[in-house]
């Protein structure tokens, strides 16, 4: 199958009438974006070509000779029950609708309806289809486990189990044609994430990068839409926009959440109708891109405060994954620590160092509020700095020492350690927990033990001498 074919299978047209048949595929894929189509006007070929091609939608015509399309629809509700087909017939009924509907029919239309109905109708249809299979395919994989592939994500550097759960959604989805919603706090990976699903829908056109963020209304509508000469005073030339640069790919909008209304507005209808209109222009264009958007920011919170249309937050999740933030992903820390040294030796012509046997105990216990970002950051610092065989912790220990808490979110309630207590323990055994929390968490190592409680290494020692004298 070809790439860029919408939707990933085949919709069939059968009907006699071959003119019908011949107006119908233009305007589908004209009006809808639709053009993987197969036509056939000899009813007593429709179950060949069902059994030969990958078809998933049939348009199908009552009144025919040799085989009429009441046989056929039961013959493809029994023999294919998960391809949907949709009546279009020359007979306005009720009787003869509701007994289709009744047979299996996914929807009816009069051939005399007009254009855009059923156009949006076969669309939906489309929509349900492609959602249906997606959701075989995520139990397959969710099922199995597997990672069909693994190369596509050989750039992601990880062994969490929440990020191989977000690359088996990916994989599931990357057919689909639909946008999606790509959740994550700021330097965790979110463009990395969008190249991956670029390159698994194997899509021939580019991925084309727009960050929103701060574009006004005019400037976002002729970033994405272009305009045509004369369209504004300064408007030279005509310039194509980034939708029509990203062709046959993936448009990829990042910091989706600060977007004016009056651009939601735009961008819903874009997505809606998967039409736009060139500044200046009174003609549609149709969009063969995939839209990929990201966000650092709670979209669900801010559509219930009013800053973000709730049409457009719910038409933008149909596919959304979150990228979990470092702190929660404690394992990838020595794996991304030593994929950034190693860059950064070979960025700066040196060796890569040593690493004293205390950095990953204490990179385990900083909060990363920069995320991925943060540590390569950080990496190419110490590296920057490096004279020796092993690395400086300076550069880390710096890092931690301006550790803040994480923010907590507005409308969050910040964890209390005591609620679950029916008595508050005293104060000399709240200390104690405190510090073998974290000795726990230093792995032994009084000096660090002591950066995290915020006292000094010889104090911790003779608490830690103390409590050994009580115990014995």
């Amino acid at each position: 199958m070809k790439s860029n074919f919408y939707p990933g299978f085949g919709v069939l047209l059968v009907d006699d009438e071959v003119p019908f048949l011949r107006s119908l595929s233009i305007a589908l894929e004209r009006r809808g974006g639709i053009n993987h189509i197969y036509r056939c006007e000899d009813s007593r070929e429709v179950m060949d070509i069902i059994a030969r091609e990958p078809i998933g939608l049939v348009l199908l015509d009552l009144t025919m000779p040799h085989l009429s399309g009441e046989t056929l629809l039961q013959r493809i509700v029994e023999e294919y029950p998960e391809i949907a087909v949709i009546i279009v017939s020359g007979l306005n009924q009720l009787e003869t609708a509701v007994n289709c509907i009744r047979l299996g029919a996914y929807d009816y239309f009069v051939k005399t309806t007009e254009e855009d109905r059923l156009i949006g109708g076969i669309r939906r249809a489309i929509a349900s289809q492609e959602m249906r299979l997606e959701n075989q395919e995520i139990r397959r994989r969710f099922l199995t486990d597997t990672l069909e592939r693994p190369e596509v994500f050989a750039g992601i550097i990880t062994r969490d189990k929440g990020m191989r759960s977000v690359f088996q959604y990916l994989e599931a989805i990357s057919t689909s044609s639909q946008s999606v919603l790509i959740c994550g706090e700021s330097g965790v990976g979110k463009e990395l994430i969008a190249h991956a699903i670029h390159t698994l829908s194997n899509r021939n056109g580019p991925v084309v990068s727009v960050n929103v963020a701060g574009l006004d209304d005019n400037v976002f509508a002729d970033t994405l839409f272009g305009h045509h000469k004369g369209a504004f005073t300064g408007a030279d030339r005509a310039r194509a926009g980034m939708i029509e640069q990203a062709a046959g790919g993936t448009l990829f909008l990042d910091e989706i959440g600060d977007l004016s209304q009056s651009s939601q507005v735009k961008l819903l209808r874009l997505l809606q109708e998967g039409e736009y209109y060139p500044l200046g222009s009174d003609r549609p264009k149709r969009i063969r891109a995939r839209v990929v958007v990201a966000t650092h920011q709670d979209l669900a919170r801010k559509q219930q405060e009013g800053t973000f249309r709730k049409d457009l937050y719910y038409r933008l999740r149909t596919h959304q994954v979150e990228i979990p933030p470092l702190r929660q992903r404690k394992e990838d820390i020595p794996l991304l620590l030593e994929h950034f040294l190693a860059e950064a030796a070979a960025e700066l012509g040196k060796t890569v160092p040593t690493l004293p046997r205390e950095l990953p105990v204490l990179l385990a216990n900083y909060a990363f509020p920069g995320n991925v970002r943060e540590l390569r950051a950080l990496a190419f610092d110490a590296m920057s700095r490096h004279k020796s065989r092993m690395l400086s912790m300076e550069v880390f220990r710096q890092a931690l020492g301006q550790q803040d808490t994480p923010p907590v979110q507005e409308g969050e309630v910040e964890p209390d350690p005591f609620s679950q207590m029916p008595t508050l323990p005293r104060l000399n055994e709240v200390g104690d927990l405190l510090v073998a929390e974290a000795m726990r968490r230093a792995l032994g190592n009084q000096s660090l033990a002591a950066r995290l409680l915020g006292i000094s290494q010889p104090a911790l020692s003779k608490r830690l001498k103390k409590a050994a004298a009580d115990d014995a």
